[in-house]
């Protein structure tokens, strides 16, 4: 693995997987093969878990770490060619130059502006840093995609499925702000490599794109989507449509005792941080059946593989 990007940079998920849980019963196993190595992470945007569960895992394997709040940095110019005489100090090729000189290994979190579409699929941060930088990339999650997140939702499923093909269904949950769709992008690319039984339920005007939810099954109505599930996954996602825009903000989509119900016996998924009692109802996030804090903890073993996996790689 020489970058850690999208789904796309995985040779064979199941293998990934399998050792990741291998490397779980014993984290310190290679405490030594990232010593005298960097790890920089750039934070384009705030965070919590994704911050803490990256700086444990290069811990982990002996990496040290640097950490940088990039909202206190000047601004970066982006466009090839730019006449830089307006506010932006610094043009990207010369700041990932000097951040690959600096370190073994990167990572950087970069939301989208959700401004226009096509700009914030592109991923202009990441793929220039991945371009000019010179250095192994990890993607703590992009305008399009979370493939750290999704990985560790894959080992939490693995880890508690009851059947080889689990139904699971990414369900779309009401939320006061406009939020990104790369949680679920890379949720629904990742259940569809998996080969489980994908389902995928949202209002109209609010479809992912195919390129992620690929063969999945679409809904329009949660009662629908719920009955039998073995896996729900509540995320809120901006319109595609009106890209950019939160529209439709019906509380009757929030995830409730009542929909829970319809599973078969079905654990209840999210990404944190969550928006209690609009999202979700405490009831059902502090049920028995959430497996939110699992999934919180195997964001940490999900970053030690990849990180593992790259080193490894030299």
């Amino acid at each position: 693995m020489n970058h850690f990007c999208s789904i796309k940079d995985i040779e064979n998920i199941k293998s990934l997987i399998e050792d990741a849980q291998k490397l779980q019963a014993n984290p310190w196993a290679f405490k030594n093969i990232g010593l005298q190595k960097t790890l920089l992470l750039l934070f384009y945007n705030s965070s919590l878990r994704t911050h803490l569960s990256t700086e444990i895992a290069a811990q982990r394997l002996g990496l040290s770490v640097i950490t940088k709040n990039m909202s206190t940095a000047w601004n970066i110019e982006l466009k090839e060619g730019a006449v830089m005489d307006q506010q932006n100090a610094e043009h990207i090729k010369d700041a990932a130059g000097v951040v690959g000189s600096y370190a073994d290994l990167l990572a950087v979190r970069a939301f989208p502006s959700l401004k226009d579409k096509s700009i914030d699929y592109s991923e202009p941060i990441i793929n220039a840093y991945q371009k000019y930088a010179g250095i192994p990339l990890l993607n703590l999650e992009s305008g399009a995609r979370h493939p750290l997140q999704a990985l560790a939702d894959m080992i939490s499923i693995e880890s508690l499925k009851k059947k080889s093909k689990p139904k699971v269904v990414l369900s779309w949950a009401p939320h006061p702000k406009v939020l990104p769709q790369s949680v679920a992008n890379s949720f629904a690319a990742f259940n569809n490599a998996m080969d489980y039984d994908v389902h995928v339920c949202h209002p109209e005007g609010y479809a992912l794109d195919v390129e992620f939810v690929k063969d999945a099954k679409i809904h329009h109505n949660q009662e629908e989507a719920f009955k039998d599930a073995d896996f729900i996954y509540a995320k809120n996602w901006s319109s595609t449509e009106q890209y950019g825009t939160n529209n439709f903000n019906d509380k009757d989509w929030m995830i409730d005792e009542e929909k829970m119900a319809l599973t078969n016996d079905g654990k209840f998924m999210h990404c944190l941080p969550v928006r209690r009692n609009v999202v979700v109802s405490d009831k059902v996030i502090d049920s028995k059946n959430s497996i939110t804090q699992i999934q919180a903890a195997n964001r940490i073993i999900a970053a030690q593989i990849v990180l593992k996996k790259i080193l490894e790689n030299g």
